[in-house]
């Protein structure tokens, strides 16, 4: 409303703005809009999700080459006011309205600073390509400064991180968005406003194709929700844990400035590192008390149960690795492969230290959490023989930048032993020690394979 407030006294001052252009194309977006949250919520069992409709951006870029940039934005405005929603989604949609109305004004004025002109004739190709591609990247930047620095201000996010990972994924739909514009505003000006909206067709399509994916984003979502809630199930001290390895592992990765496709495939590795403990029995999670050789070699299984699990499950990706190599030692004394140093996957080497964090920092039956200051003193104490300096440090860095909120211990665990680090911690539940395996400072034993988990599977089952 305040976006409206600015723009409408230059398109009143000057007076030569089409209005019924501006009403047109507003109550198109309006209704390409609707259309799409249709189809969302549809999709989502009618329950709104936070979604971009940049299918229908060509609208916005459409409007930026008929209108005058203050008219052009008020479309989106138009949009907001038009489109009812209950709080907190209607403060919402006024916020995505306000920053679609100033980069559909940052495009009009870039592109009649550029040349270009609202008359679209035959003549005008192809140096109205120009002004138009130039409009597109001024509409881009501007939604990926004010949405980026959303996110700075709100997770404390590494700026150059945020804005160039907004950048990388929004430039060439945007470009691609200008050309659809153009060619809307060609048809608007030769053949009038039913032509122009012929080209919104195939984005229809486009948009119901990318509500389908959303759906099975969902279903992907859900299958992994599915299998944490089974371990946790079987194996208590994994309830909470693995949420909070997951999160750690992200913040580390933004502090690594990993592409945000990894980031998401990394969270879903954090969040799926200890599902291989559905292969051990639960007599053997549950024991309050020492392990037998052949329970503790059945325990250091689990990475190699997980990575067989999941291992078929396409959309992994990069996070089968993680799974599987989350024990590993960077001297090579961890398991199951032994491997060392760069061998180790970065992903299982990320998991490894957030893991870690996670186990000391929270309080179990047997022992008392330690403060994060001391967990992260133990962990640049292990670094460079345990766990990676480079993930160490990024998770120091994270941190201190976002703070880090250990479990709440249950009434049960108020009379846990304070345990300093390093004391062997007495009668523990199997695979509770730091992340669920070894303890740090404490070697697992590598070189187990296939064979390895069919032979220590049998002999403890026995």
């Amino acid at each position: 409303m305040i976006t409206a407030a600015l723009v409408c006294p230059l398109e009143f001052g000057v007076g030569r703005s089409p209005w019924s252009q501006v009403l047109v194309l507003g109550a198109l977006y309006v209704a390409c809009e609707w259309l799409v949250r249709r189809q969302a919520l549809s999709a989502a069992g009618g329950v709104e999700t936070q979604t971009r409709w940049t299918a229908f951006f060509p609208v916005l870029l459409a409007a930026a080459t008929l209108l005058r940039p203050g008219a052009a934005a008020l479309v989106p405005v138009l949009g907001a006011v038009l489109a009812p929603a209950e709080p907190p989604r209607a403060l919402r949609r006024a916020w995505n309205a306000a920053q679609l109305a100033l980069a559909a004004c940052a495009a009009a004025e870039v592109f009649d600073a550029t040349g270009g002109s609202s008359e679209l004739t035959q003549r005008q190709f192809p140096e109205v390509l120009g002004p138009t591609l130039l409009a597109a990247l001024a509409f881009c930047l501007v939604t990926a400064l004010l949405v980026g620095g959303i996110r700075v201000a709100a997770e404390r996010a590494d700026p150059y991180t945020v804005w160039r990972g907004a950048l990388l994924r929004s430039l060439l739909p945007c470009l691609g968005y200008g050309l659809i514009g153009l060619m809307m505003a060609v048809l608007w000006s030769s053949y009038g406003g039913l032509a122009a909206v012929l080209v919104l067709l195939p984005l229809t399509v486009s948009s119901w194709v990318y509500v389908q994916f959303q759906q099975e984003e969902a279903a992907h979502q859900a299958t992994v929700s599915a299998l944490v809630q089974a371990v946790e199930i079987k194996d208590e001290y994994t309830r909470g844990h693995s949420e909070r390895v997951s999160r750690a592992s992200v913040l580390m990765a933004r502090e690594l400035r990993m592409a945000e496709e990894r980031v998401a495939s990394l969270r879903v590795a954090g969040v799926l590192h200890d599902i291989g403990k559905l292969g051990v029995p639960t007599r053997v999670l549950r024991k309050n008390g020492p392990l037998t050789d052949d329970e503790h070699e059945a325990v250091q299984l689990h990475p190699t149960f997980g990575h067989e699990m999941v291992r078929g499950i396409g959309f992994l990706g990069e996070a089968r690795e993680g799974i599987l190599h989350h024990h590993e030692r960077m001297d090579g004394r961890g398991y199951p492969s032994g491997l060392t140093g760069e061998e180790i996957p970065e992903f299982a080497r990320v998991i490894a230290v957030a893991d870690a964090f996670d186990s000391m920092t929270s309080t179990r039956s047997y022992r008392r959490g330690r403060p994060v200051t001391e967990a992260v003193v133990e962990l640049e104490r292990c670094a460079g023989s345990q766990f990676d300096p480079v993930m160490v440090e990024a998770l120091v860095r994270a941190v201190r930048r976002h703070g880090w909120q250990p479990a709440a211990p249950t009434a049960a665990d108020e009379a846990a032993p304070d345990l300093p680090l390093g004391i062997r911690e007495p009668r523990r539940p199997a695979g509770a020690g730091a992340g669920g395996g070894a303890a740090p400072g404490t070697p697992g034993t590598p070189g187990s394979g296939a064979s390895g988990v069919k032979n220590a599977a049998t002999r403890v089952a026995r």
